[in-house]
């Protein structure tokens, strides 16, 4: 398989519950000039991209559960094997939605859902969601749709995939835990677990790093400020040789022993800096993510499009 497929500048693996956006945000990247195609069998994708005549004009590709092939287990095989060329840039994207929103949306439209036709939406988003876990928990980038506006998504779909020497390269930095394993496609990571742990502090255990308290208690380690010196310096040299080599996507990673308290908290920081420093930058808690609470969005000071 590695050696049917040719060099593409870009590919990204668009998948998501039904009603979350996918459509929505194919027509975006199609605007941003990447050739869409969606519901497309995940056998066609090696084919579609292979042989000499391959374009080297950047590829969105839509990935949907009803396809007769589809599986989590082939859409990460897939994804491990386009990685696999150096040249290439491979984005899983999982547009999610709270189930909440999903039911609204299919109660509007009076559609069926397909993994439910007989039964309510809720059952078959459920089902769908439960198929999609796996994903969703490993997907380069995740943008929850349930409060956006379409104009505030376009604008959060430009901000990912606007093309690098247009409006720059979007830089995503993430928290982690160790125990679950890296996320996908990190650039750099940073291990945070020689910090003073706040799950050691009983008052502090229940909380997470985006709470003050648990912040300023990570931050009175003496190590913190340096460390956090260095990693802006270092993110500051990187990132623009990173545009000049052409890359839109950089992602910053990390990670602590559970991902709640001290990488949450790191992760803020340099996130914030950077976009001061003119960065289009996201930020992404997983492990919150897992526990349901609010942990993806814009960094607070997104700042202008970096040249």
């Amino acid at each position: 398989m590695d050696q049917t497929i040719a060099n593409t500048s870009r590919i990204v693996l668009v998948t998501g519950p039904s009603g979350a956006g996918r459509s929505s945000a194919i027509n975006v990247l199609e605007d941003q000039g990447f050739e869409a195609i969606d519901n497309i069998p995940l056998s066609l994708i090696p084919r579609l991209i292979e042989g000499d005549g391959a374009q080297l004009r950047p590829m969105a590709l839509g990935i949907d559960v009803r396809n007769r092939d589809f599986s989590t287990e082939g859409l990460l095989e897939l994804r491990r094997v386009l990685a696999g060329d150096a040249a290439r840039s491979v984005d899983l994207l999982y547009l999610d939605c709270s189930t909440e929103v999903l039911a609204r949306r299919y109660s509007e439209t009076r559609r069926r859902h397909p993994l439910a036709p007989d039964e309510t939406p809720t059952d078959g988003i459920l089902r769908e969601k439960a198929i999609l876990e796996d994903l969703r928990g490993r997907a380069d980038i995740l943008i929850d749709t349930s409060e956006l506006s379409i104009h505030d998504f376009k604008a959060e779909m430009e901000g990912w995939f606007a093309r690098a020497g247009a409006q720059g390269m979007a830089v995503s930095v993430q928290s982690f835990s160790y125990k679950r394993g890296l996320p996908q496609g990190l650039d750099m990571v940073f291990d945070c677990r020689f910090l003073s742990n706040p799950h050691w502090v009983p008052e502090l255990r229940p909380h997470t790093g985006l709470e003050p308290e648990v912040a300023q208690y990570v931050a009175a380690d003496p190590r913190y400020s340096p460390f956090l010196d260095k990693v802006r310096d270092l993110s500051l040299l990187v990132l623009p040789a990173c545009v000049e080599e052409g890359k839109a996507h950089f992602a910053i990673g990390f990670g602590c022993t559970g991902g709640k308290h001290r990488s949450v908290a790191l992760a803020e920081n340099p996130a914030d800096a950077l976009a001061q420093e003119g960065w289009r930058v996201s930020i992404r808690h997983r492990e919150l993510e897992r526990r349901g609470q609010p942990a993806a969005g814009p960094a607070s000071h997104t700042g202008k499009a970096s040249e």
